[in-house]
């Protein structure tokens, strides 16, 4: 069966609560298929993940941008600091991961043939493709996001920060900082290798950047040393990631929308 026909079951049924699908994991279902090329299909695959949440989600309406270069160690940070607090988490990076090891295609990028890197870019776009479809669905029911990049490009995250904040989203980036020696030598030990010179460059194009995002998020950016970062360090990170779920919401339109929602539920 395909999967557009499990949800359609699931959708119809109305058999699936919140937990039902955490527990079901819509992340990893997201990273077995490709994303819904038809539009009535795509519809579906965007209702199957707000199912049951939208607005009674307890962290809608809170983003969190990741920003740190190759080796930083962000996918380790951020299992640490941002999950169990019901955040979805926009990275193409395991869909991309899972493809490669599901088409065979070597992690080591350091010495790629010409048809390797082709088959690479092509397993790249279908990942993106699926992590496109799934922050679509998210962003629909207005829920908490955690998007995961490496922060080499400023105005790019700027953009998306200003495109969330009209949706009504409180923006946050933790900025996870290592040294560039410390990074070379993690990029070099991971499945997923870059060549060296990519590594550098961006690390040297995520550092340039710190300034702008200081700028940009003032007092919410959050920069996380990952040189040696102790569990105790990181358990206290995600105590304040806590609080700052726990305030109360400061865009006025994120307000203004679960009131609506509010009174819609209330007429049906």
């Amino acid at each position: 069966m395909s999967i557009i026909n499990v949800l359609k079951e699931l959708q119809v049924s109305k058999r699936m609560t919140t937990e039902e699908a955490n527990r079901l994991s819509v992340n990893k279902i997201a990273e077995d298929v490709e994303a819904p090329q038809d539009v009535a299909d795509r519809e579906l695959w965007e209702n199957f993940i707000t199912l049951g949440e939208g607005v009674m989600d307890k962290n809608i309406f809170r983003a969190f941008f990741l920003a740190g270069g190759s080796g930083s160690g962000k996918s380790y940070v951020a299992d640490r600091v941002l999950k169990g607090h019901g955040l979805r988490f926009i990275n193409s990076d395991a869909a991309f991961e899972k493809y490669m090891k599901d088409a065979n295609i070597s992690m080591d990028m350091r010495n790629s043939s010409e048809e390797e890197t082709e088959k690479r870019d092509g397993v790249r776009a279908k990942a993106k493709a699926v992590t496109t479809s799934m922050q679509k669905a998210y962003l629909k029911g207005r829920l908490g996001v955690v998007i995961d990049g490496t922060g080499k490009n400023a105005q790019k995250i700027g953009a998306k920060k200003k495109a969330l904040e009209a949706l009504g989203y409180d923006c946050h980036l933790i900025f996870v900082n290592v040294a560039l020696d410390v990074a070379l030598a993690r990029n070099a030990k991971r499945s997923r290798k870059v060549p060296e010179e990519v590594a550098t460059k961006s690390w040297n194009d995520v550092q340039k950047n710190i300034g702008k995002f200081q700028s940009m998020f003032k007092q919410n950016l959050k920069i996380i040393d990952n040189n040696d970062a102790t569990q105790d360090e990181l358990d206290l990170a995600w105590k304040e990631v806590m609080k700052l779920l726990k305030k109360p919401l400061k865009n006025p339109i994120a307000t203004a929308w679960i009131k609506d929602e509010l009174e819609k539920r209330k007429r049906k």
